[in-house]
């Protein structure tokens, strides 16, 4: 907080949270019923620039101070990101969102965790792994009963608030099941992200039942289709889909594959605003090369394939398929959606944006649900695929 930086310190951030209000505001006191003289400065004025715009002005006035006083002013290598970062944090926390992660030293070690009492910690945490949930009322009677049997009574043991304290400092707040945190304890963690840099270096592909019922026919009767869908990491552009009204095959998967390294078709129906924009390469030449004209969906050939841990994925068929266009496999952590949730956040932009607003959607409880969802079911299979690959190239690949 700001009480634990000195006087300097404190006009650092004083100086640093005025310029990051002038970005975000236009005014360094960030209220524009009470401007400052001359303000809004040429650059920083909302009515006539836009934010992004203020932050590179920003960031062109700062380059201009040179070096010795930026460094002084705690203004040196402020970049677009920064001031990104600095608005982030200080939504969350106010002026403190400013301050250098530096200045404030991390909290020592507590006295009263001596080596033993260390020791029998890690012990009954390995324990507890592989035992039923219990409370830490018992964690810690059998950390007592540890250093007891192992080192005597000569050592003493700190008090169950102590314990509990350093015990949720160490290994967090303990909410998880046992079955994942077992799960989790058996992974090997390499500290580092993985930072994606450009398109088609991930891609990502997962499978879920659409909450909107089809039919296989006209005369067909309503189900569920299975959408299956190819994300681009870096881009968060939907690169390839299929609809199958069964559980979808590795053959399906593989054929989703080469949907990403091909170029999509013009479809009819389709105008020249949904055709891929290719800049100082004639349109012509692009159909030449392709065969058809090419619809404005991202294709290449990916680097990287994330999936998770369905069968359908571990087919020898598909990861000869994916060995082949030499793409390289990284299966996402068992039981952690979190490493592939930009596909997972696409599914529920996908219902949110255009399943909720057609007939026939069901919900995604049997307590939501509307009184006669087959009823409404008009959609046949061939007619939702249609829709979904003109409201992707349309809508998804081309909106903020």
């Amino acid at each position: 907080m700001l009480g634990d930086l000195s006087a300097a310190q404190r006009a650092i951030v004083a100086n640093r949270f005025a310029h990051l209000l002038e970005v975000e505001t236009g005014y360094r006191g960030g209220d524009p019923l009470r401007p400052g003289p001359g303000e809004p400065r040429p650059g920083y004025d909302p009515a006539v620039t836009t934010l992004a715009a203020r932050r590179a002005a920003k960031v062109c006035e700062l380059a201009g101070l040179g070096d010795e006083q930026a460094r002084m002013l705690g203004l040196a290598h402020v970049s677009v990101r920064t001031l990104e970062r600095w608005a982030s944090e200080c939504r969350r926390f106010g002026p403190a969102g400013v301050i250098s992660g530096h200045w404030v030293r991390r909290t020592g070690t507590r006295r009263s965790i001596s080596p033993e009492v260390r020791e029998a910690i890690f012990a009954v945490r390995d324990e507890a792994l592989h035992r039923s949930r219990v409370s830490m009322r018992t964690r810690y009677r059998l950390i007592c009963q540890y250093v007891r049997e192992k080192h005597g009574d000569g050592v003493a043991v700190p008090s169950e608030s102590t314990l509990r304290t350093v015990w949720r400092e160490w290994f967090g707040a303990g909410g998880a099941r046992p079955k994942y945190a077992r799960t989790a304890a058996r992974l090997v963690s390499s500290g580092e992200h993985v930072v994606v840099t450009r398109p088609g270096q991930v891609v990502a592909l997962d499978t879920t039942e659409m909450a909107l019922l089809v039919r296989d026919g006209v005369f067909g009767e309503p189900k569920a289709a299975r959408l299956t869908l190819a994300l681009d990491v870096y881009t968060h552009s939907i690169v390839a889909f299929r609809l199958t009204l069964v559980s979808d095959i590795s053959t399906d998967v593989a054929m989703l594959l080469r949907d990403v390294m091909m170029p999509l078709p013009m479809r009819d129906g389709w105008g020249a605003e949904m055709e891929w924009p290719y800049p100082g390469v004639p349109a012509d030449v692009v159909a030449e090369f392709a065969g058809h004209r090419v619809a404005g969906l991202p294709f290449f050939a990916p680097e990287t394939v994330t999936t998770d841990h369905g069968s359908v994925y571990k087919n020898h068929h598909l990861v000869e398929a994916q060995r082949v266009i030499g793409a390289n496999i990284l299966p996402a952590r068992v039981l952690r959606p979190t490493d592939k949730q930009t596909v997972e956040r696409t599914f529920a932009g996908i219902q949110s944006l255009l399943l909720e607003a057609l007939p026939g959607y069901r919900g995604v409880d049997v307590a939501d649900r509307g009184a006669d969802p087959e009823g409404d079911a008009v959609f046949t299979l061939t007619e939702m695929e249609h829709l979904v690959a003109t409201w992707v190239v349309q809508i998804f690949t081309d909106r903020r």
